[in-house]
């Protein structure tokens, strides 16, 4: 299998992506293979209608509801 070094990586990305690392439970290779991917992979077209569908199933099973206006009071509430 192929290998790359990589030279001269500030500590500032190094440290960044072991954060990163740590957040996803890989080794750090691991997660340096997976923003390569991420990076190169072609662009997946978003299905809004089976994010909406599964949206909706979200909100269904949520103990408590809301209204409209009070949706649009708790977005004003931390915009003073």
């Amino acid at each position: 299998m192929p290998a790359i070094t990589l030279k001269a990586l500030p500590d500032r990305l190094h440290r960044q992506l072991k954060a990163r690392a740590v957040r996803h439970k890989r080794s750090l290779n691991q997660e340096v293979l997976a923003v390569l991917e991420e990076s190169v992979a072609p662009a997946r077209r978003l299905d809004v209608d089976a994010l909406l569908a599964e949206s909706r199933r979200f909100r269904a099973g949520l103990k408590f509801t809301t209204t409209a206006e009070e949706i649009d009071r708790f977005k004003r509430a931390g915009r003073r």
